[in-house]
């Protein structure tokens, strides 16, 4: 998780700024002018949590998704669909598996 930043000359907080002539991130205080290299270049990160029953229902509509990597490699035993969708999913036991659903 980010943690906020402010200005060693006025205490102020930093905000994110791109040099671009430079091509990198920058945190600069609106307040004195001051600014400092970023030292890593995620400036936010929303990290969301489903619960079991909205699992489900995303799973619902994951088969119609045109964005996600299909195959035509792999049989749905239950239906017999010769075409599923395909993606890398982090299980509870911190296994990473690729699940397919037609």
């Amino acid at each position: 998780m980010s943690t906020m930043k402010f200005c060693r000359e006025c205490n102020n907080i930093l905000y994110p700024k791109e040099d671009k002539d430079q091509k990198i991130l920058l945190y600069a205080c609106r307040n004195c002018d001051h600014q400092e290299v970023a030292d890593n270049n995620c400036v936010y990160r929303n990290e969301i949590h489903h619960a079991v029953g909205e699992r489900t229902q995303i799973l619902q509509d994951v088969a119609a998704d045109p964005t996600l990597p299909r195959t035509k490699a792999v049989r749905c035993s239950e239906c017999k669909h010769g075409e599923a969708v395909f993606f890398q999913v982090n299980n509870q036991s911190s296994i990473c598996c690729i699940e397919f659903y037609c």
